[in-house]
């Protein structure tokens, strides 16, 4: 890359120190990686902060998924903001923290009702301090299958939404599409499943799939604000809610910080940590692959990931309990940055076409972070295989994710097809493959820093990310493409390795603390 030696020397420059304080991950005590963020900690000294325009205080949103106050800029090529920039790019908060656990409190009626009033005020503290916004700290609370399954085994009372004697899981969203198809009642949250291209490192053994009762996403362009929140929510004093709760993981993560023409966090922290393969990552990269990954055209718009907003999803629609909520996916890759830049994709052309689609023939500007996916039907994805023996990541997936015909939906908005559906939120990370867990033999924990991923994505079902999710490996509903799904050939899997995956449901607001507790007897 044309901007590989100016990166090395800014490595070097601050790199021993960094490497030497700051290399630190907590595998044995939560507390220490509660107040510690480790290498993370030189985030707010080297990156300015998102010039981000003043909002007017507003209220929260019930869509706890969608990141208030966070604007769209117009990039260059380069993937900085210009007044010639013709490409429209959400700029993501600076850090994101992701903490899961399983819940500490009995299941009882009683125990689990106070437990709901002891969290949701710890969450108001928080809204009081902060607002809902990267330059405040934006909190998303997902519950997992084992929640409902343990905690809420019947509704014991009638209400507005459920009779008195609903029982596990008749109670969550319906999947009428998938049901449908299928000819049987799907929900729209289930299990978490492996893929044919899942492998995660020599040696882990497969992939970990996850059993969380919940997982709290914070995100924020101020990591002292996430240290706060994550006191108010896992603290240990009387007015924090840290009591209910035995942490799991703690995920730590960062993107961008090069919108505006600064060095981007993944190039800086990666030349910090020592990554093998961070000279070439591009100076103003968004993530360690070298482009822009929250392109506005390939991130849903509005509340179109909702459960409800799609007329025929699911069955939240028009009074649904879970109405304004919507599915969360989460999950833990490395990244191999040798084998992408070095081995399999050494030239520009070939990354381009790797993560777009083969025969694109890009201008040779071997900075060039920002690309506007041309979109493929899975024809066009079929007939590329026949002609260059190869797929490439987003042309894989870009019919998959979207609608497939102009939609209007249960709120009157009008979405051409092609709209894509799913949010998003996924962040590069040190961790390997947490910052902490509480199971460091079994997440094979370990204090050298990786190139790494935690992929987060909200959509209304998690059939919808399964489908999509397959699509990136060449698999259809009607077809099969004859491309090993690990391979060069297959996009960007042959350099991601899978090691944690879990589902969850994101409930509106109103709902966001221990969600149907109120219905126990």
């Amino acid at each position: 890359m044309t901007d590989g030696n100016e990166n090395e020397r800014a490595g070097r420059s601050r790199g021993n120190l960094s490497r030497r304080r700051l290399l630190q991950g907590t595998a044995g005590t939560f507390g220490a990686a509660l107040a510690s963020a480790g290498i993370y900690e030189m985030i707010d000294g080297i990156a300015k902060p998102p010039d981000r325009a003043a909002v007017a205080d507003s209220p929260p949103v019930q869509e706890q998924y969608i990141l208030q106050g966070e604007q769209v800029v117009m990039v260059n090529g380069t993937g900085v903001k210009s007044s010639n920039g013709t490409i429209a790019v959400r700029v993501p908060a600076l850090h994101d923290h992701v903490i899961t656990a399983r819940l500490n409190v009995p299941a009882k009626a009683k125990a689990l009702q106070e437990a709901q009033h002891h969290l949701e005020s710890a969450l108001l503290d928080l809204e009081r301090r902060f607002p809902p916004t990267p330059t405040g700290v934006a909190t998303t609370v997902a519950w997992g299958l084992p929640y409902f399954h343990h905690y809420i085994p019947t509704l014991g009372k009638t209400s507005g939404f459920f009779k008195a004697g609903t029982r596990y899981p008749t109670y969550l969203p319906v999947d009428l599409m998938t049901s449908k198809a299928d000819g049987h009642t799907v929900y729209a949250l289930q299990e978490a499943r492996t893929f044919p291209s899942d492998q995660p490192p020599p040696g882990f053994g497969p992939v970990r799939l996850e059993q969380n009762d919940v997982a709290v996403l914070l995100r924020s362009d101020s990591l002292a604000n996430i240290k706060e929140a994550q006191k108010f929510l896992f603290g240990p004093g009387n007015n924090q809610a840290g009591s209910l709760f035995k942490v799991t993981s703690i995920r730590q993560g960062f993107s961008g910080g090069g919108f505006y023409g600064q060095q981007g966090l993944p190039s800086k922290l990666a030349l910090a940590a020592d990554i093998p393969g961070a000279q070439s990552i591009p100076r103003q990269a968004q993530g360690f692959l070298g482009f822009a990954t929250t392109l506005d055209s390939n991130m849903g718009p509005g509340n179109i990931a909702n459960l409800e907003t799609l007329p025929g999803i699911t069955n939240q629609w028009p009074n649904g309990y879970f109405k304004q909520g919507t599915t969360m996916h989460l999950s833990h890759l490395f990244q191999d940055l040798v084998t992408w830049y070095e081995r399999n994709f050494p030239q520009y052309a070939d990354r381009v076409q790797a993560m777009l689609q083969p025969g694109l023939s890009p201008a040779p500007a071997p900075g060039t972070l920002a690309l506007q996916p041309p979109g493929q039907s899975e024809a066009e994805v079929a007939q590329g295989v026949q002609r260059y023996h190869a797929y490439g990541h987003t042309g894989s997936m870009s019919k998959v994710d979207s609608t497939a015909s102009p939609t209007t939906s249960n709120y009157g908005k009008a979405y051409p097809a092609g709209t894509t559906i799913p949010v998003r939120g996924d962040f590069d990370t040190l961790d390997n493959p947490f910052h902490y867990t509480s199971d460091p033999t079994a997440d094979h924990y370990s204090k050298k820093p990786a190139a790494g991923l935690h992929f987060i994505s909200f959509q209304p079902t998690i059939a919808m990310f399964n489908l999509v999710r397959l699509s990136m490996d060449g698999h259809y509903p009607d077809m099969t493409l004859p491309v090993a799904p690990r391979s060069p050939h297959a996009g960007i899997n042959s350099v991601l390795q899978t090691t944690h995956r879990q589902n969850y449901l994101v409930p509106p607001r109103r709902h966001r603390s221990f969600p149907l507790a109120e219905f126990l007897v």
